[in-house]
């Protein structure tokens, strides 16, 4: 934990939290330094997530490969830094908005291999003389709109653990 806060505190919470490393009374620059040592230590494939809301998190938001805001009471600098604002500043939420994240990408891929599969197989045809203009048209707008249609599955996505669902942010 990267805070400004004051030792004792950040202690206390630390521990409550289960974190293992606690590093207090930091200023702005100091806690990009921390952050850069610890990107250094981690893994390649490894993430580097900074969750602050002040304006003196905002360098580290930026610096962090994905940076966390807290969006209601936060700083209109932190939040332009951040990659992921949480509007209810309730960081609790996070784990299910990740969640929300690899099912958009999940469905994202679908979309891609559907829409070069149906215009692979509609070009091979065309090749062939087998297709006409009619599947030209279905390859173009028909895939176009079935990938809005199945896209449009992500609204009805609700996390098991009911802390946040899509349709919390419309």
């Amino acid at each position: 934990m990267l805070t400004g806060d004051n030792r004792l505190v950040s202690e206390a919470v630390g521990k409550e939290l289960g974190l293992n490393q606690i590093h207090a009374e930091l200023l702005p620059d100091q806690k990009v330094e921390k952050l850069e040592l610890l990107a250094r230590e981690k893994s390649p494939k490894g993430k580097l997530v900074f969750v602050g809301d002040g304006i003196n998190d905002a360098p580290v938001l930026a610096r962090a490969d994905i940076g966390v805001a807290m969006g209601g009471l936060g700083s209109d600098a932190a939040i332009e830094a951040a990659d992921v604002v949480l509007m209810t500043d309730e960081p609790s939420k996070l784990a299910g908005a990740i969640k929300i994240a690899k099912r958009t990408r999940m469905i994202v891929t679908q979309n891609i291999y559907l829409a070069l599969g149906v215009k692979g197989i509609v070009l091979l045809m065309g090749a062939a003389g087998i297709a006409t203009m009619w599947e030209a048209v279905f390859a173009d707008v028909g895939v176009a709109l079935l990938a809005v249609l199945n896209a449009m599955r992500v609204m009805k996505f609700k996390s098991k653990d009911s802390i946040l669902s899509c349709e919390d942010h419309l």
